[in-house]
């Protein structure tokens, strides 16, 4: 066969598999669409504006669901969902040793109760008790914290600010679908740190869990917004989450994130209805 027939069966076919590559790409933005305009009405039913994406990786083949999706690449401040990989930090830096080691309380009185005792690594996350974080940022200072952020590829990895908590008040943002990409990662043990450190922080974001799943999860509320970010953990595979919903109310607004996810996840039988 001449060359020029060969190069022209070469073209042919690089055509053919991108046409398809296309096809299956617009199918399944189609399908996620569909199924995200459904669960409108789940925000609907806490009157509340917000976003979602799913990804489902249980089945061979995954399926991806996004409610708004122009929101859901739109990036946020990750307020205490930044705890997630701010802890692997704190523990990398040798900051801290295990989720045993006690933070003595500063006596400042904090709107936030569970705040104001001594606190270890396992409260604070529970708690999302900033003040033990402050004590991190501190410690490991603008350059270092922003040299991790980027090793990781983290929102937009800026940790400036002018004022406050840079993941909180400052200019540090990530979207949905970011948040999601993290969590794979996360998930997979195969973030830039130590195995250990990384099956640490994973058990630190237990929620609940049953003979047959476990729920990781972490809240974050910037104020304005609110985050609930993580997965359920299935012997078929995971389910991974990102939401964010305004919260023009304030903390009465702050029950909306778990409500809304839990409706959603339970639509797919990704986690039981009374968990």
């Amino acid at each position: 066969m001449k060359n020029s027939t060969i190069l022209q069966v070469v073209a042919i076919t690089a055509i053919i598999l991108m046409s398809i590559l296309v096809i299956s790409s617009s199918s399944q933005v189609k399908a996620a669409g569909i199924q995200g305009a459904e669960w409108g009405k789940y925000f609907k039913k806490y009157n509340a504006k917000g976003t979602i994406v799913v990804l489902d990786k249980r089945a061979q083949q995954e399926q991806t669901w996004v409610f708004d999706q122009t929101r859901a690449q739109q990036r946020y401040s990750p307020a205490s969902t930044y705890k997630i990989p701010h802890t692997l930090f704190a523990l990398d830096a040798g900051l801290v040793k295990d989720e045993w080691q006690v933070f003595l309380w500063d006596g400042v009185k904090r709107a936030y109760s569970p705040h104001n005792q001594d606190q270890n690594l396992r409260s604070a996350m529970r708690n999302s008790a900033v003040w033990v974080y402050d004590i991190f940022a501190k410690q490991l200072g603008k350059q270092k914290s922003g040299n991790y952020l980027k090793k990781i590829a983290y929102g937009n990895a800026d940790s400036s600010t002018a004022q406050g908590s840079y993941w909180i008040d400052g200019k540090l943002a990530i979207s949905a679908f970011e948040q999601i990409e993290f969590l794979q990662r996360f998930y997979k043990n195969a973030l830039p740190f130590k195995v250990e450190h990384q099956l640490l922080v994973k058990d630190l974001m237990v929620v609940a869990a049953k003979r047959t799943w476990i729920l990781r999860a972490k809240t974050g509320w910037q104020g304005q917004h609110g985050w609930w970010v993580g997965w359920v953990e299935w012997p078929s595979g995971p389910v991974f989450f990102a939401l964010n919903i305004d919260t023009p109310n304030g903390m009465s607004d702050l029950y909306k994130r778990q409500a809304i996810v839990r409706d959603i996840l339970s639509s797919i039988d990704a986690l039981p209805s009374n968990s």
